[in-house]
């Protein structure tokens, strides 16, 4: 449900929506605007191709869905933890869980999972812990014969 906060007499609608990737952890604000999205304070943009690519595709899809609806909301994701690849998954995750939760379309929701599940479903994988006395999570102490 989308809290509507009150600013000097005006109901403005603010939703915040997480996404995960190994240690990266992104948080999307969705809000009316004008279309913009901005990860870290940049535009997408300014991202190398493959990264941008990867940040344009659920807005992409959700234009096929939702046509010039898209241009009426801004979305500003904070990213933090993990690596750069990591943490552009996490945002990706973000940006399209924000999409669905504020639009409520089925179809949009559907087609993100046609798509890729990946856009609103996070990968659960965790670096496994290391053991007691071990160097690595699995690997064992090497033994010497003599």
């Amino acid at each position: 449900m989308p809290k509507k906060t009150k600013f000097l007499g005006i109901k403005r609608k603010i939703l915040t929506v997480s996404g995960k990737r190994k240690k990266a952890i992104a948080k999307a604000t969705i809000k009316e605007g004008t279309g913009k999205v901005i990860l870290n304070q940049k535009p997408l943009e300014v991202f190398n191709t493959f990264q941008s690519l990867a940040l344009k595709e659920p807005l992409l899809l959700a234009k096929d869905v939702l046509g010039d609806q898209l241009f009426s909301v801004d979305v500003d994701i904070v990213v933090h933890g993990g690596g750069s690849e990591s943490q552009i998954e996490a945002a990706r995750l973000a940006l399209s869980r924000s999409l669905v939760a504020w639009f409520k379309e089925a179809n949009l929701k559907n087609t993100f999972l046609k798509y890729d599940r990946m856009l609103l479903v996070a990968d659960t994988r965790r670096k496994e812990s290391r053991k007691p006395n071990d160097s690595k999570a699995r690997a064992a102490r090497q033994k010497s014969y003599r």
